[in-house]
């Protein structure tokens, strides 16, 4: 999951942002509606976290682009108002939820992905795929009933090649989604972290390797198969 925070105060952005690292969520930081509109067109985000009042194009304004857009991202206000109207006047814009400062990181983790569960497409909360489940709410990964044990960028990882349900995704697209903006585009970090996946997962491989084109979970039968050595 990548999410754009939009939040003038940069301690309180970079502490989000680091909490969200640590649950394996990607964020990226915008300190004004300038950088956010510009950061929106350029990368993919499953959620917005909006500060209302930030400097150029407020919170409200960016809400609405989002609306306007048609993504269908959704978005969570963060505002230092708790009265009625304030809070009304957020959801008719197209807030989707709201959190008022201060709060507990905690809390804002889980709002997070109780969106991400309610986003357009409607994703089951639990994945399974050749033998593999995945459970993004509770970050657990069984496969064929052995419980998997991965880091945190490995989930990350694994949790889209799962949501592609054996489409191919690009090294590109797996920099994009489960890094951040921060990533160096010609590191090699997204193929050691698939070699050392797929070294978890075990035998037989599960992502398969399309050469020139990316990686796919594919129910995989010979451990010894080019598309899916692990070495590549």
């Amino acid at each position: 999951m990548r999410v754009l925070i939009v939040e003038d105060e940069p301690y309180l952005a970079e502490a989000i942002r680091d909490g969200l690292r640590l649950e394996a969520i990607a964020a990226d930081i915008a300190g004004d509606g300038d950088t956010a509109l510009e950061l929106l067109g350029v990368n993919a985000y499953d959620i917005a976290v909006l500060d209302r009042d930030v400097p150029g194009p407020s919170g409200d304004e960016i809400a609405q682009h989002v609306v306007a857009s048609g993504s269908g991202m959704p978005i969570l206000m963060l505002t230092a108002a708790d009265r009625l109207d304030d809070l009304a006047s957020g959801f008719e814009i197209g807030a989707d939820d709201y959190l008022t400062k201060p709060f507990e990181l905690r809390e804002l983790v889980l709002r997070i992905r109780a969106l991400d569960r309610r986003r357009a497409h409607h994703r089951p909360p639990v994945h399974e795929i050749a033998g593999l489940r995945l459970d993004p709410f509770r970050r657990e990964v069984f496969r064929d009933g052995r419980y998997v044990a991965l880091t945190r960028k490995q989930f990350a990882v694994l949790e889209v090649l799962v949501a592609a349900e054996g489409g191919v995704v690009s090294a590109e697209e797996l920099l994009e989604r489960a890094w951040d903006e921060n990533a160096d585009p010609f590191t090699n970090a997204v193929r050691i972290t698939v070699s050392a996946l797929r070294k978890r997962l075990g035998e037989p491989w599960l992502i398969g390797t399309v050469p020139g084109v990316g990686y796919r979970i594919e129910a995989a039968t010979d451990p010894g198969a080019a598309v899916g050595d692990p070495r590549r």
